[in-house]
């Protein structure tokens, strides 16, 4: 069992011999959200398949599950979703665990019920900003009572609204659009830059029409949700920790299947191939909304880049393994716009910086950005991740090639996104252990 590995106090990655096979990208996260509460919104049975049995989908579950939809496990990653076409008053605190997208898609979803759910999560959760999401529906009409978990929302009536965000935001638009199905009249929602897409992709599997004019999507509020029969496709996200490691262990031949390829999401792979990555994508096709392809990476010699600021947005949970793969490139990676990272499950800038040095590589943190000088990679260093998941496993694929082993602490935080992950990478030859 994947807990096998994470349940421990720490894990190290050695120095490997080249990695190859093939391995399936875990079901989006994202996406495994999203259609939890859309099945738990419409009338009816709804089946998933794909579906990501990680800590933050399972927290949505249950979550779903309080509200008064009724799930069933058909098999592993198959999910059935019975839902009543509404939510009903939970009997306890909704529990969010570590997800963000939980909370706040979760939030947009019960603000236009008649009822009252009390919302919290973990220590981590707890210090990530909720205001957000609380302002633009505060302004539909739901009373929301505080800016961070534990919060309160109460909902009732709605009244749709114009919402232009002031950051590029898929948990803060979703989360309006969420709302918006109950309001009175047509929410929309612009965006200074454009975010992922997903619930505009998945709504209209559910039945309800969305609008979308440049930066701006729109809802016209009283449409019902349908059930539907949906496929997850594998996380970009996830897909990114074994394309890596094969890209710069020597040697190495890794391809990942049916990997998702919505250009909101696909940030890192455009920076890769700039850095002179040999990736090849192969076998497009439509899954779930989204088009998805087999990705194939080769050991290569990568070279650093400047990554431009505005595909941040395409690659914002990327950025960690990004600073990995430049420690081992010829010449200086910047990169900079991630304000966004320093409030995320960890200040994720600060920690890479830190994880970064510890392991010899010379590295530069700024307030919105990082700038890795790459070559030499020591290794040697046991690596702070703050219970950061993607700070462990970004940390423990650059250990496959450091001259040392590299160890992360507190790798139970792996199983929020990846429980498997480090089964997965041990199947490809990399040498990770407790």
């Amino acid at each position: 069992m994947a807990l096998d590995h994470l349940d421990r106090p720490s894990l190290s990655a050695r120095p490997s011999a080249a990695l190859s096979g093939r391995v399936r990208a875990p079901g989006d996260k994202s996406i495994s959200h999203r259609a939890l509460i859309l099945a738990a919104l419409a009338q009816g049975e709804s089946r998933i398949e794909g579906l990501l049995e990680s800590d933050d989908v399972l927290a949505t579950r249950a979550a779903v599950a309080a509200l008064g939809a009724q799930t069933q496990n058909l098999a592993p990653g198959i999910c059935r979703v019975t839902g009543r076409g509404g939510l009903q008053q939970p009997e306890a605190i909704i529990d969010c665990g570590n997800s963000g997208t939980a909370a706040r898609l979760l939030m947009g979803a019960v603000a236009g019920w008649p009822i009252e759910v009390a919302f919290d999560g973990d220590a981590s959760l707890r210090g990530r900003p909720m205001g957000r999401v609380a302002e633009p529906l505060i302004q539909m009409g739901a009373r929301v009572t505080g800016e961070r978990l534990p919060l309160r929302v109460d909902g009732g009536p709605l009244t749709a609204i114009d919402w232009i965000s002031r950051t590029a935001s898929a948990q803060v638009k979703s989360a309006i659009l969420l709302a918006g199905l109950r309001a009175e009249g047509t929410t929309s929602v612009t965006e200074p830059a454009a975010s992922r897409d997903h619930t505009e992709r998945m709504l209209p599997l559910f039945g309800v029409e969305v609008r979308r004019a440049g930066l701006t999507a729109s809802v016209e509020g009283g449409q019902a949700l349908r059930p539907t029969d949906l496929t997850v496709p594998g996380d970009p996200s996830s897909a990114a920790f074994p394309l890596a490691a094969a890209l710069i262990v020597p040697g190495s031949e890794v391809t990942v299947e049916g990997v998702m390829l919505n250009p909101a999401r696909t940030g890192l792979f455009d920076t890769l191939i700039e850095m002179g990555a040999d990736l090849t994508i192969t076998h497009r096709r439509e899954q779930g909304g989204e088009t998805v392809g087999d990705i194939t990476a080769r050991a290569s010699s990568l070279r650093g880049v400047e990554v431009p600021p505005e595909r941040a947005a395409a690659m914002i949970d990327e950025y960690p393994i990004l600073a990995a793969l430049a420690a081992t490139a010829e010449g200086t990676t910047v990169m900079r716009g991630l304000k966004e990272l320093r409030i995320k499950e960890s200040d994720r800038i600060a920690l890479m910086a830190r994880g970064l040095a510890a392991c010899g590589v010379a590295v530069e943190e700024e307030a919105e950005g990082l700038i890795v000088a790459g070559g030499r990679v020591a290794g040697g260093a046991k690596v702070e991740t703050a219970h950061d998941h993607r700070i462990a496993m970004s940390h423990l694929v650059l250990g496959l090639a450091a001259e040392r082993p590299i160890t992360v602490n507190h790798p139970e935080m792996i199983a929020t996104s990846f429980p498997g992950f480090v089964e997965m990478m041990q199947g490809l030859g990399a040498e990770i252990a407790p």
